[in-house]
């Protein structure tokens, strides 16, 4: 889900409590977390989502998501050294949060596409009228879901493995999906104001209508046919 640099700490969750453990090993050899490239130029998605949004969301928010965790990783190591547990608990806010942005990130730009839109094909289709009745019936779920998120967060699309059926859910702020619920992300719609203002002002659904145009079903198709496996 993330290039090689963002896999060194994980997240274990509880239905009563929320701790994070981090490999020891990893947080004293690991390299850098760094901005990965988008895999189109910032105006490819217009005028569905104008080029101004997409560097400023890019270059700046999923930028500072990343030198933030590299800096609170730092401290966290530091902590880990010496053994100073109450300094390691008080910094888990902050990793969630910048971990958290910075995987939502790295899988939001790849679930677009300037050739996206439509409708998905082949096996996810096929999952999707089973678990939601039709794609209409999807589509229709999903941007509900989005356009309730109250402040900020994500809606999303995940694979429940130990149900082997799709599920759609809400997270708040930059709680990572699998992280947070154990649903594996396959389609994560970025529902914070940054994501569409300069464009679409409040008016939220009106963002969520038009970034339908620009959905990659084949990414999207990519991580179910990985998840299933």
């Amino acid at each position: 889900l993330l290039n090689r640099n963002a896999s060194f700490w994980v997240f274990f969750f509880s239905r009563s409590s929320a701790r994070l453990v981090a490999p020891l090993g990893c947080l004293v050899s690991r390299q850098k977390h760094t901005l990965p490239d988008l895999p189109y130029d910032y105006a490819a998605l217009e005028p569905h989502i104008n080029a101004e949004i997409m560097q400023l969301h890019h270059s700046k928010h999923h930028a500072t998501y990343v030198n933030n965790l590299n800096v609170v990783e730092e401290k966290y190591k530091e902590a880990v050294a010496k053994g100073d547990v109450t300094t390691q608990v008080s910094l888990q806010p902050a990793l969630k949060f910048n971990g958290g942005g910075h995987i939502n990130h790295t899988i939001f730009w790849t679930n677009l596409s300037p050739n996206g839109g439509g409708e998905p094909k082949g096996e996810l289709m096929e999952a999707i009228k089973r678990d939601f009745g039709s794609f209409a019936n999807f589509k229709e779920k999903l941007t509900a879901v989005s356009v309730g998120v109250q402040g900020s967060g994500w809606g999303w699309l995940g694979y429940n493995k130990e149900q082997g059926r799709l599920q759609i859910a809400a997270c708040a702020n930059q709680d990572p999906l699998q992280g947070t619920t154990g649903l594996i992300p396959l389609l994560g719609i970025d529902v914070w104001e940054h994501a569409y203002y300069l464009q679409y002002k409040n008016v939220r659904p009106d963002y969520l209508k038009a970034i339908w145009n620009v959905i990659n079903w084949e990414n999207v198709s990519s991580r179910y046919a990985t998840c299933k496996k």
